[in-house]
């Protein structure tokens, strides 16, 4: 059963959003330094102090109070990937009363158990088992091997090619080069995208997210609340997670019968907007195909048709996806450019854009932001945001 009750809506808003910037190279830094960095920036973005906050909601929620120095917390929880996950937890948590300032944090960091020679250790690499299906096992289709499966299920079924990805990544390329936080900024053309080095088929290295370092932060709170600090609120219209029964990789019933779906249904009966409304999009892209994926099943176009509906909203000139020439998507490069930041970074953007704080990318008089985030297995996410 899918409901359509939406008490919430409208009732939680995001007061700031902050980053530390996306790279592939931070140097000495770890993974709570970047994500305080982020949290004290949103917290001053937001107007607000430690006293203030007595919600968490990322990873090591413990080590981040002792770190910011608040005083008292009457909630904390882990995030879960990708971040529209945090954006539920947070937004319950401030609606039921459990909280009512929430700061929600995510960090990104090259660990180097993920390293190229990592894999090529065969006991580091025991790490990857049940992740890759390419440890000491039989070799299977589960974790990240599952989306190579089902994109070539895709161009199979739909007579498509592997240029319809590219354009994916061509776009959030030509996005990035204006997003100063993004790691990778340089052009990239078809041709490239077609040289590219084959991970494994039909899936090439810029088909995939690009590890960096960084972190996202965000404080929420009721929106009568963010009506008084520092910065526009940006209202929580709607927001749900979705999965079917057989959730794993290799039972997936089909591309037509997975959890973006379920995402879709829930939120067109929980939102009063819906794609005809939106001024800024922002499809998860941890792997091109996904995107390819949620453009077709959130009804921008129909299955199989995502080459030929970007085709007629490609901007030539600058080398980009603008839907009815005035629709962006994922203006800030997305995780295949700006950087793998597992949503956060697709949030903050979002935000961003809603609140006119989104620099040389910035959507004129962007009110109304939907972003679909995760794959098909056991993570896709919808949130809808809006100002007021």
């Amino acid at each position: 059963m899918i409901g359509n009750a939406n008490p919430a809506k409208d009732k939680v808003a995001f007061a700031s959003a902050a980053t530390t910037g996306f790279r592939r190279d931070s140097g000495d830094v770890t993974p709570a330094s970047l994500a305080l960095e982020a949290c004290i920036s949103a917290i001053k973005a937001a107007g607000v102090n430690a006293n203030d906050i007595n919600g968490l909601v990322g990873a090591n929620p413990q080590y981040i109070q002792s770190a910011l120095g608040i005083p008292h917390l009457t909630y904390w929880n882990g995030a879960g990937i990708p971040f529209v996950s945090a954006i539920a937890n947070a937004m319950n948590a401030v609606y039921t009363g459990a909280a009512d300032v929430v700061l929600a944090y995510h960090s990104v960091y090259r660990s180097p158990m993920f390293s190229r020679s990592a894999v090529n250790d065969p006991f580091r690499r025991m790490g990857f088992v049940g992740m890759g299906g390419d440890g000491f096992g039989p070799d299977s289709i589960s974790g990240a091997v599952g989306y190579t499966a089902w994109a070539g299920r895709y161009l199979y079924e739909y007579h498509a090619s592997r240029d319809t990805f590219g354009y994916i990544a061509i776009n959030d390329r030509t996005n990035a080069a204006r997003n100063p936080a993004a790691a990778l900024r340089d052009p990239l053309t078809m041709d490239d995208y077609l040289a590219a080095r084959m991970i494994r088929w039909p899936l090439c290295l810029l088909d995939m997210d690009v590890p960096v370092d960084g972190a996202d932060a965000f404080i929420v709170t009721t929106a009568e609340r963010a009506r008084d600090m520092a910065l526009p609120p940006v209202v929580i219209h709607a927001c749900t997670q979705g999965m079917v029964a057989q959730n794993e990789e290799d039972q997936t019933p089909s591309l037509r019968e997975h959890g973006q779906h379920v995402v879709i249904d829930s939120l067109k009966q929980k939102s009063d907007i819906w794609i005809d409304d939106i001024d800024v999009y922002f499809p998860y892209d941890g792997f091109s195909f996904i995107t390819v994926s949620w453009i077709e099943n959130s009804g921008w176009c129909g299955l199989g048709e995502a080459r030929d509906w970007i085709e007629d909203n490609w901007d030539a000139d600058a080398g980009r996806i603008v839907i009815d020439g005035h629709i962006p998507v994922n203006p800030h490069g997305g995780a295949l450019s700006e950087g793998g930041t597992q949503g956060s970074g697709h949030t903050r953007e979002a935000i961003h854009q809603l609140q006119g704080l989104a620099g040389d990318r910035q959507v004129p008089g962007a009110s109304k932001a939907l972003i679909t985030a995760g794959g098909f297995f056991f993570n896709a996410q919808g949130c809808v945001l809006r100002t007021e």
